[in-house]
């Protein structure tokens, strides 16, 4: 009986060791998704406004971004950023890209006014992008 308890629990670890890398590859490989009546494409846009966040107290830094309508908006997490606040979401855009390494960037053009919830793709750490 005691040989048979050892082997589930080794599957059942193995199995959660599987799904676990599935979903970390899965994130790897995602690339900018972009949709929606606020954003438009990069080519019609004015200046770009580099933004490079943090990682301060578990949770992105700055955690507001101002900036202006029809301007584009390239955002960069730096080294101090690790785990689920890598893959960056505007989930009311349908911004989602994972950001492997500090030279990687997320880029989008706004064209609409208004206040947008940024967030790691589990929602843990969030900001707001504020578009003036």
């Amino acid at each position: 009986m005691k040989m048979k308890k050892t082997t589930f629990y080794l599957a059942l670890t193995f199995i959660v060791l599987l799904l676990a890398g599935s979903f970390f590859f899965n994130n790897n490989s995602r690339d900018n998704n972009l949709s929606g009546d606020a954003v438009e494409t990069i080519e019609d846009s004015k200046e770009i406004n580099e933004i490079t966040l943090g990682m301060k107290n578990y949770n992105y830094y700055p955690q507001t971004i101002n900036i202006k309508a029809g301007e584009t908006a390239r955002i960069y997490l730096d080294s101090s950023v690790y785990g689920c606040f890598r893959s960056f979401t505007i989930r009311e855009l349908g911004v989602s890209r994972y950001l492997k390494t500090p030279s990687d960037y997320v880029e989008f053009a706004l064209n609409k006014k208004g206040s947008y919830t940024f967030a790691c793709s589990m929602g843990m750490g969030t900001g707001t992008l504020i578009v003036e």
